[in-house]
C-alpha cells in the first residue's frame, strides 16, 4: 500500500520577519508545522524567520493508510523508540532506520528555503546527515548545556515513553558525574493530562533526591516546565529552550 501523498511542504510564512532576514530551519522528525513549538521559540528568536519542515510531511496518517504508515516507521524490535508530533497533534513512534533518510530530505528542503542554519528538533541520537549549512542536533546542545549547569549534582531526567527510559538513563549517566534518575511523562497527550503527568514525574524525581530536572524532549513546553517547577521546587531545564537559544546564536553568527 502506498503510504505517501503529495503535500505542500513550502516554508511556514512568518509575516513579522522580512523575506531577506536571517532564517533558521526547524526540522521535526514528525510533521510540520509544529504549532506547539512556535509560541515558545519565537520570543527566543527576535528578527529570525522560521522555516519549518517535517521528516513525515509526505506520510499519510489518515484512513486505511495510517496503520501501514505506522508499521513502516515503527522502531525495530528492542530498539528505543523516537517519539514526535503529527500535524494534527497526535504522536507517533519511530525507528531510526526509517526516519534518517526522511530527515535528510527535510534538511535539504529547509536549506532550499533559505535557512542559514537548521536545527533538528529531537533529543535522540542520529548519524551524520548531509547538509551544506550548519546543521545542529538538539541532543548534544542540550546535554552539554545541562552538564555545564549541574556539575556533580544528582539530576532527574523526564522522557516521553517508557521504552525510552533505559536508553535515556544510560546516555545521561555516561555524561554526568552525579547520580541520574529517570521518569516518564507523555508531552503529546491531552493538554491538562500532560501537565499533570509532568508534574507528577517531577515531584517523584525530587522525592528521590534529584537537585535538577531536565525535560528531555522537544515536545515539552514552557507550561510544562512551569508545572514541573511548581511540583518539585527544583530548577527545571527545558530541552527546546536550550536548543533554540543555541540555534539563534548560530544564525546570528551566519547571517
Amino acid at each position: 500500500m502506498d503510504t505517501t501523498e503529495a503535500v505542500d511542504t513550502t516554508e511556514t510564512v512568518d509575516r513579522d520577519h522580512p523575506a531577506g532576514g536571517p532564517a533558521l530551519g526547524l526540522v521535526t522528525i514528525g510533521q510540520a508545522p509544529r504549532a506547539d513549538l512556535r509560541p515558545d521559540a519565537e520570543p527566543l528568536l527576535p528578527g529570525v524567520r522560521l522555516v519549518e519542515h517535517g521528516a513525515l510531511d509526505a506520510d499519510r496518517f489518515d484512513g486505511d493508510a495510517e496503520a501501514a504508515t505506522r508499521r513502516l516507521l515503527a522502531p525495530e524490535h528492542g530498539e528505543a523508540p523516537l517519539v514526535s508530533r503529527l500535524r494534527d497533534g497526535r504522536s507517533v513512534l519511530l525507528g531510526h532506520g526509517a526516519i534518517v533518510p526522511r530527515i535528510a530530505d527535510a534538511v535539504a528542503r529547509a536549506e532550499r528555503d533559505g535557512a542559514a542554519a537548521t536545527l533538528l528538533l529531537c533529543t535522540g541520537r542520529f548519524p551524520a546527515v548531509r547538509a551544506t549549512r550548519p546543521l545542529l542536533f538538539a541532543e548534544p546542545l542540550v546535554q552539554q548545556a545541562v552538564a555545564a549547569a549541574v556539575g556533580t549534582d544528582p539530576v532527574g531526567i523526564i522522557c516521553p515513553h517508557p521504552d525510552q527510559a533505559e536508553d535515556v538513563s544510560r546516555r545521561w549517566a555516561e555524561l554526568l558525574p552525579g547520580r541520574v534518575e529517570t521518569a516518564v511523562a507523555d508531552p503529546y497527550g491531552p493538554a491538562e493530562r500532560a501537565l499533570d503527568d509532568v508534574a507528577a514525574a517531577a515531584r517523584g524525581l525530587a522525592e528521590r533526591g534529584s537537585s535538577w530536572l531536565v525535560l528531555d524532549c522537544i515536545g515539552y513546553t514552557e507550561r510544562m516546565r512551569a508545572a514541573a517547577l511548581r511540583a518539585a521546587d527544583r530548577p527545571v531545564l527545558l530541552a527546546r529552550a536550550i536548543a533554540v537559544r543555541m540555534a539563534a546564536e548560530v544564525v546570528a553568527a551566519s547571517a
